[in-house]
């Protein structure tokens, strides 16, 4: 035991940030800023309760990063302009001043978007109707729109959004860094996703071609902030409205996304699997975790996918993850570093949290512990 909290709790540099441990809480989506998307105190509360209790790097839930399109869920909070970002600046402080590291992830929902207070229709690579139904848990219902096909320009502006956004991520709002949301089906992996983009021009075709717009949109970011702090994705194979959608070209199609984000030059790479241990392909034995480290070496691999369990991260870690990123496991223990320290003994999800709204909500437990507290 004292081998594996040892391993877990050790510090790691991520492209030039250092973390106290190998513990991140995963992005989670919240929608629980105001509906002009500002961060508010409740949001506040909900961090700070990570950093205090001991994780090592916060990812923020998605942040839109345009006027336009960007904007999944009503209550998200956005990055794009300068109020919102002193309000992310005042979180900042806060978790920093207790030790964590504050990464801003940044997305664009595309045709997954089911609230955007400036638009009324939706877009995407391609002409093509998201499979299955809306998240009511979001505030959806029903059947995704069909998206129009995005234009050149409305491509050019993506990509514009996502930088600017992670320049004021930085300037303003203090970040320690930048993830790009290139996973679960939003508007980047659309792109990358054989089903979703049937284009025929430069963005679209084969994987080499498909993950262009993503490159595009890391080397952007790189170009405003990446003297500064380090820039990352997270990658997925599954979507939020198609769990168990897989890689057509399996192994050959991992080598190409991870091995151009290699060349792009990001400091770091989040791989999220449902269990992120077992194969990602059938008839293989490599975790997605250990793909992306054997074509990525040297770049720090962050591991997500039902790893709370202490003996699991460590066998993730020895896989080839450098940080694991707790969903669940952060939710129901965000003192989960102090806990594993001091051998306590972990909580049990509560999955009422999550319902009928996932906003923020604690468990009675966790609700007990802020009253104890005050």
């Amino acid at each position: 035991m004292s081998s594996m909290k040892n391993t877990i709790l050790s510090p790691h540099d991520i492209g030039g940030a250092l973390s106290r441990n190998r513990l991140a809480v995963a992005p989670m989506t919240r929608v629980t800023a105001t509906a002009q998307g500002m961060p508010t105190q409740k949001m506040l509360d909900y961090y700070l309760r990570f950093a205090q209790g001991g994780f090592g790097l916060v990812i923020t839930e998605g942040l839109y990063t345009d006027r336009a399109f960007s904007q999944g869920y009503p209550n998200q909070p956005g990055l794009i302009d300068e109020e919102q970002a002193l309000g992310w600046a005042k979180i900042n402080q806060e978790l920093q001043a207790h030790g964590a590291l504050v990464f801003a992830q940044i997305m664009h929902a595309g045709a997954l978007s089911q609230g955007n207070r400036f638009r009324t229709h939706t877009v995407g690579p391609s002409a093509i109707q998201p499979v299955g139904e809306q998240m009511s848990v979001y505030y959806g219902e029903g059947a995704y729109a069909m998206p129009a096909e995005m234009t050149e320009a409305e491509i050019a502006q993506v990509i514009q959004g996502f930088a600017d956004t992670a320049a004021r991520a930085v300037d303003t709002a203090n970040f320690d860094g930048i993830e790009i949301h290139g996973a679960n089906g939003y508007l980047l992996d659309q792109f990358l996703t054989a089903h979703t983009n049937l284009r025929t021009d430069r963005w679209g075709g084969d994987m080499k071609h498909r993950v262009r717009l993503l490159i595009d949109v890391v080397t952007a970011v790189k170009e405003r902030v990446g003297h500064e702090v380090p820039v990352g994705v997270r990658i997925s194979q599954g979507k939020v409205n198609d769990f168990n959608s897989k890689w057509p070209n399996g192994e050959t199609d991992a080598h190409t996304i991870f091995g151009a984000l290699a060349d792009a030059g990001v400091d770091f790479i989040h791989v999220t699997e449902y269990e992120a241990w077992q194969p990602a392909f059938e008839g293989g034995k490599d975790s997605l975790i250990t793909l992306a480290r054997k074509c990525a070496p040297g770049i720090t691999i962050i591991g997500n996918g039902n790893l709370h369990d202490p003996v699991q991260a460590v066998e993730a870690l020895d896989a080839g993850a450098d940080l694991i990123a707790l969903g669940r496991g952060a939710l129901s223990n965000p003192d989960y570093p102090l806990i594993l320290s001091t051998n306590q003994t972990f909580r049990e999800f509560d999955a009422s949290i999550l319902q009928p709204i996932a906003d923020i909500k604690g468990s009675e437990l966790a609700l007990e512990q802020e009253r104890q507290s005050h």
